[in-house]
């Protein structure tokens, strides 16, 4: 169960995702042993799934594939599926 998001924009073709991956923080709940979240990347944006396990790193996440997608594109749409 969860919260899932689709964050469209105009992909480049070029578009290299390595410099947000290094950004992301951990996706696990090493504690817990629990996905907090999980993502895509897909032609047309970014496929985000927030597990609701912690939503302060959920939330980072999030702002990052927000924020890269606002980097290649001047608007963005951000829908649930």
């Amino acid at each position: 169960m969860g919260i899932e998001y689709r964050i469209k924009f105009n992909v480049p073709g070029n578009f290299n995702p390595s410099a947000l991956f290094k950004k992301l923080p951990s996706p696990i709940a090493h504690g817990q042993m629990s996905e907090i979240y999980n993502y895509a990347i897909e032609s047309d944006g970014f496929y985000f799934v927030d597990h609701l396990v912690n939503k302060d790193v959920a939330a980072v996440a999030l702002r990052l594939f927000i924020d890269e997608a606002l980097a290649h594109s001047e608007t963005i749409q951000i829908l649930e599926p």
